[in-house]
């Protein structure tokens, strides 16, 4: 499955908007912050970084055309229909047209790494704006070294894994950025963890000041924050235990799931994600896959908080591993397929427990047929479904005939 809407995260910081009343003394900053992020990362910059400006109309067509040239149309379709399965997203919610929206709003800058190119949105003045030019300088750091289209590229249908990389790129960006600002203060995040911590924290509160981000679904808006604030302390974590050699590190060795950036130490341990056998689907003449992939801890965490609440969303912790995937028959029925594996059999039977929720709350109509200790069945607004856990499995198959 490619991450249509976590591909296109890959271009913009979710920082505040970036001022250029005064382009040329912006720009200006370029070579001496070059020669900081030097200092701080040990990695050279081979060549002069490209730059301009761009007005928010820009960045929209921008947007557009980059979404024509790197996502067909059904990719983009096959994923919002395992979204809304999943119960991410409304029945009625275009996909497509909120990222524009979402990422038009929020970009302050962001590098090309297509291009090679470093692009300043125009906008009204903010003190972010040196911030946001360090982010993209970092990133145009990285590319030189890392190649990051090559980087993210290497696991397009990985899922959970694509996530961790974006998750490297952005949190190193992110970190480099503060450690950058703390330095003029005669501080550094690496013997100052609590203040980088707070930092994170800053990064989700500036979020409430959009109208459009605070209107976007929570999968979309924990989408979006993830890769900047946990990736930023995956990195100080790294960099914790082996130092400067950190920067190189995670693109080296990059971490293989959202798991492993929230657990740093599951990084260490090489403690890889399992890869679990998906329920047996009855025979669909006709039937085609539409799309197939993971989820991760972040996205079971997301889904638990969101209908069961920010206690239930601690449980996501114990994941070991899950695949699913999408048919679609000749009439269009969509059925989904979809298993994930716990720690123990406890911690299944916990999830099973809570998907029952999730169950009820996702549909408008949700009518039950049997519900044991180990099957649940019933109907509800995609179709048919059964539900089971047997050991560390949980399995579902909803929009049955």
């Amino acid at each position: 499955m490619k991450r249509f809407f976590r591909t296109l995260i890959l271009l913009f910081a979710a920082l505040a908007a970036l001022a250029a009343e005064r382009p040329d003394s912006l720009f200006a900053e370029i070579d001496s912050i070059v020669k900081e992020l030097s200092e701080i990362t040990g990695l050279k910059m081979i060549r002069p970084v490209p730059h301009e400006m761009m007005s928010r109309d820009q960045l929209r067509r921008f947007i557009e055309n980059k979404i024509q040239e790197e996502v067909k149309p059904e990719e983009i379709r096959a994923e919002e229909a395992a979204l809304k399965l999943f119960g991410f997203l409304p029945p009625d919610f275009n996909l497509e047209r909120a990222t524009i929206e979402l990422l038009t709003e929020q970009a302050a800058a962001f590098y090309d790494y297509h291009r090679g190119r470093l692009y300043v949105i125009n906008a009204h003045s903010d003190d972010m704006q040196q911030m946001a030019l360090v982010h993209e300088l970092a990133h145009a750091l990285a590319d030189e070294h890392f190649r990051l289209e090559r980087f993210i590229k290497k696991v397009e249908s990985a899922d959970d894994a694509s996530v961790a990389r974006l998750a490297v790129m952005e949190g190193q960006a992110s970190w480099i950025t503060f450690e950058y600002m703390a330095r003029k203060m005669g501080r550094s995040l690496k013997n100052s963890p609590d203040l980088l911590k707070s930092m994170a924290t800053m990064m989700h509160a500036a979020s409430g000041q959009y109208p459009v981000f605070d209107r976007a679904p929570l999968y979309l808006r924990e989408s979006l924050l993830f890769p900047y604030t946990a990736g930023m302390l995956f990195q100080q974590s790294v960099i914790e235990k082996v130092g400067q050699a950190g920067f190189t590190e995670v693109f080296k060795r990059p971490p293989s799931s959202s798991q492993q950036i929230l657990h740093p130490e599951k990084y260490f341990a090489r403690e890889e994600p399992t890869q679990p056998r998906l329920p047996r689907l009855p025979p669909a003449s006709g039937a085609k896959k539409l799309i197939e992939g993971s989820f991760g801890e972040l996205d079971h965490s997301i889904l638990l908080r969101q209908y069961c609440g920010q206690d239930a969303a601690a449980l996501a912790a114990n994941w070991r591993g899950s695949r699913f995937v999408v048919l679609e028959s000749r009439d269009g029925r969509k059925t989904l397929a979809y298993v994930s594996e716990w720690r123990d059999p406890e911690a299944a039977r916990a999830f099973f427990d809570q998907y029952k929720t999730v169950l009820e709350k996702k549909w408008k109509r949700c009518e039950w047929e049997r519900q044991t200790r180990e099957l649940l069945t019933g109907a509800g607004d995609t179709g048919r479904f059964e539900v089971r856990v047997s050991g560390a499995l949980v399995t579902s198959l909803e929009g049955l005939p």
